[in-house]
């Protein structure tokens, strides 16, 4: 009974460190700062595709600050049910955003490589940009699918 009850509420303080999938929220942030700072300090060719990019990886990234700070707070009260569904609502939309942004990030580096408009350095910063963008996109839909989970127990 006390693990049915734990996973259907929302951790706060310290405690959002330990659970799952709580926990994946400081790798979040992280895969989501570095394809910020990727595109940020690429060349944009291709502005409306990667203007998609920094606006889901900035978006995400304050997201997942805010909600990582609220936990530590506390001020969810224990995590009633508008909380828990917050959770997966903000979750699901970073996943579907992410894949999003991943795909068009993938789709421009590679045309880019094609055409050879890019330095082999601005090269490297896209493809790397890139497999961030797909890393991030893998944990907001584990933490969407536990997210999801939660809320359904709840």
């Amino acid at each position: 009974m006390s693990s049915s009850t734990s996973t259907s509420t929302l951790p706060s303080g310290l405690a959002v460190l330990t659970t799952f999938p709580d926990v994946l929220f400081i790798p979040e942030i992280i895969f989501g700062g570095l394809v910020w700072i990727l595109v940020a300090s690429s060349k944009v060719p291709a502005p409306m595709l990667q203007g998609w990019v920094m606006f889901v990886s900035v978006f995400c990234f304050v997201m997942s600050i805010s909600l990582l700070c609220l936990y530590f707070c506390g001020a969810h009260g224990g995590g009633g049910s508008c909380w828990v569904t917050l959770d997966a609502i903000c979750h699901s939309t970073a996943a579907l955003f992410y894949l999003s942004a991943a795909v068009l990030e993938a789709y421009t580096t590679y045309a880019l490589g094609l055409s050879s408009i890019l330095l082999a350095q601005e090269y490297r910063e896209n493809i790397a940009a890139v497999v961030f963008a797909f890393v991030a996109t893998l944990l907001y839909v584990i933490h969407k699918v536990f997210s999801l989970l939660r809320w359904k127990s709840s």
